[in-house]
């Protein structure tokens, strides 16, 4: 039975959602015929965009014609294509099985009146060393079924003959109507020229195994690219996904519902022209020869390779970037495992960043986490183990999830205007939406951050505010950074905030806040040795393992009671392990030195060492 077929209209990502249990068809298997019609309305000002997704990969042999390879010859088994030497033409709508080998040879389709086409590959073998292995010339849809239980090769050379002084088709599978590829068979592509799998409107994948080497980028959509399924195993000399089209509205969209994503790429892993949308899926990406090749490693680093020299003279849409997950518009992720080992930002976008959901291990040669507009992290688990900066945007709010950070400059950084560690000229630089003075702010509503800085801990070219969760800082340890780093003002209203790290630059919270806290900077902190706070009555408050040493703690706890004195007693050791440092219910033993700190809103520190005007010697010392 011929698949059945249902149009869609394309969407923006903003309603790419409401369409998830239509698109769940795709992989669905059916006997009986059925059309299904999705439509919506949609702002005048948004550009839809009709596209042709073949519901099921079923076909019936009976009605379709069969297409045999040997070598150079073609023979055919039925009506609407035609062998010309080793060039198969495919002209009208109907199912075509193919299988054999093809060398040196091609399948095109030219539906005279764009029709669609369905092309079954069947243990299919076809190389074109001059040119695409498959061509779909002119459509309305072609979709390429991948045979359950048998592997099909396409592949090509490193030098393309064109026709009528055209550039183009430029992929090993091109298609200039939108394609569609489903199935359950694998498909593996050897691509010498440029691409691999490049489509010219939308490009849809239900299902399936692809091995993918290719010079260029490995899968592009020029309109869209949408992934519901499906084992990818990429080695890509570009970009590993890729939507490319900036220039219409609504366009340029890609999302992936699931699947199993291997890739290597010389640029960027997952690239999407304006909007990125990721739903699910394991995602195991390296990029720009990983975050070994970081801003520090080399003079060169912030100009990757991209394509080789072939793939760039054929086209001007290759980045020269080596991010992990990147697009221009929105990037929205709401589930997923992602390993990811970038040489430059491992997520990137040019506006905003939502995360809901997700498990991420990341190693960056850059940024871990940028967006130049806002950045929202509701849920998820986030390790960042490699960075220059962790997290960065120019408005950054946290409202839960566990995230975890290492930084050889900030920790998390609200900038804008001319933030010197962002936009200072080094390598890979970024951008931010907002050019006024003090735009930064970082908001933090829930969830548990452990920052581990080199630079900054908390930084905001404007504010900070904390109204609940878990904060722990560790570091900085040069004098020339704090803790805490604000513009305006860092208002503390609720939730638990540890922070350690040198003197040099430190500053507390500020005296508009409506939680207490406890800010020193004269005291002895050694890295993985305990302190505890307690309380008048001797009841334990903190016990906390620092990481780093220093000689500033700011502390703020609900536990805290304003004009009350605190003993913070350090040099001590704990029992057991604890992912933040922070322990409940422990022993704590030991202690060398202790200090008498009251519990203030009344801001101190600043520039240059601030010397910690809270603290109260104990006995008339400072420290005992």
């Amino acid at each position: 039975m011929k698949n059945t077929i249902m149009n869609l209209k394309n969407k923006p990502l903003t309603q790419i959602l409401t369409l998830t249990s239509t698109l769940a068809l795709l992989t669905a298997c059916s006997t009986e015929a059925s059309t299904t019609t999705a439509s919506s309305d949609v702002s005048t000002t948004e550009a839809t965009v009709e596209s042709t997704l073949m519901s099921d990969s079923s076909y019936s042999e009976s009605n379709s014609t069969a297409i045999t390879f040997s070598d150079q010859t073609i023979t055919v088994d039925g009506s609407g294509a035609a062998a010309d030497g080793s060039i198969l033409t495919i002209t009208q709508p109907g199912t075509y099985i193919l299988s054999g080998t093809l060398s040196e040879g091609q399948v095109r389709v030219e539906t005279v009146d764009e029709a669609d086409v369905q092309i079954v590959l069947d243990g299919a073998t076809i190389t074109n060393s001059t040119g695409a292995a498959i061509y779909v010339k002119s459509a309305n849809s072609a979709t390429i079924t991948l045979a359950e239980g048998t592997p099909s090769t396409l592949s090509d050379g490193e030098t393309y003959t064109f026709e009528d002084s055209e550039d183009e088709p430029d992929a090993t599978l091109f298609s200039k109507s939108d394609l569609i590829l489903n199935g359950t068979g694998t498909l593996v592509i050897d691509a010498n020229y440029a691409h691999a799998i490049k489509g010219k409107d939308d490009v849809t994948i239900a299902e399936g195994t692809y091995d993918i080497t290719s010079v260029g980028d490995a899968i592009k959509g020029r309109d869209s690219l949408f992934i519901s399924s499906g084992t990818f195993t990429i080695d890509a000399g570009g970009d590993g996904l890729q939507s490319t089209n900036e220039e219409e509205e609504g366009k340029g969209i890609l999302t992936i519902e699931s699947g199993t994503f291997t890739i290597t790429a010389a640029a960027d892993g997952i690239q999407a022209a304006t909007n990125l949308q990721i739903l699910g899926g394991d995602f195991t990406i390296t990029t720009g020869g990983g975050s070994a090749n970081s801003s520090t490693a080399s003079e060169a680093w912030g100009t990757w390779a991209a394509p080789s020299a072939e793939a760039a003279a054929t086209t001007t849409e290759e980045t020269t970037s080596a991010k992990g997950l990147k697009a221009s518009g929105s990037l929205a992720i709401s589930g997923g495992t992602f390993i990811l080992d970038t040489s430059d930002d491992a997520l990137h976008t040019n506006d905003t960043i939502q995360i809901t959901g997700g498990d991420f291990t990341i190693a960056s040669g850059d940024d871990g986490i940028h967006a130049d507009n806002t950045l929202t992290i509701d849920d998820g688990t986030i390790n960042i183990n490699q960075s220059y900066e962790g997290i960065e945007a120019t408005k950054i709010t946290l409202n839960g999830g566990k995230i975890t950070l290492t930084a050889t400059d900030d920790g998390i950084n609200a900038a804008g205007g001319n933030d010197a560690s962002a936009v200072s000229g080094r390598p890979g630089e970024n951008s931010f939406t907002s050019t006024a003075e003090g735009a930064g702010l970082l908001t933090i509503n829930g969830g548990t951050l452990v920052v581990n800085a080199s630079g900054d801990g908390l930084d905001s070219n404007g504010s900070i505010e904390m109204n609940d969760g878990t904060v722990v800082v560790n570091g900085p340890t040069d004098s020339m950074n704090g803790t805490l780093d604000y513009d305006s003002t860092f208002n503390i209203n609720g939730g638990t905030l540890i922070g350690v790290g040198s003197s040099g630059m430190t500053q507390s919270p500020s005296s508009t806040s409506a939680q207490s806290f406890l800010f020193t900077s004269s005291i002895p902190l050694a890295a993985d040795e305990a302190i505890q706070i307690t309380g008048p009555d001797g009841e334990v408050i903190l016990t906390f393992e620092a990481s780093k040493t220093g000689q500033s703690l700011v502390f703020s706890s609900p536990d805290l009671v304003n004009g009350s004195a605190y003993t913070i007693t350090t040099g001590g050791k704990v029992s057991g392990d604890s992912p933040t440092g922070i322990y409940e219910d422990t022993s704590f033993s030991g202690g060398s030195s202790t200090v008498e700190v009251s519990a203030t809103t009344e801001s101190s520190g600043g520039q240059m060492g601030g010397m910690g005007g809270n603290s109260m010697p104990v006995s008339g010392a400072s420290v005992k």
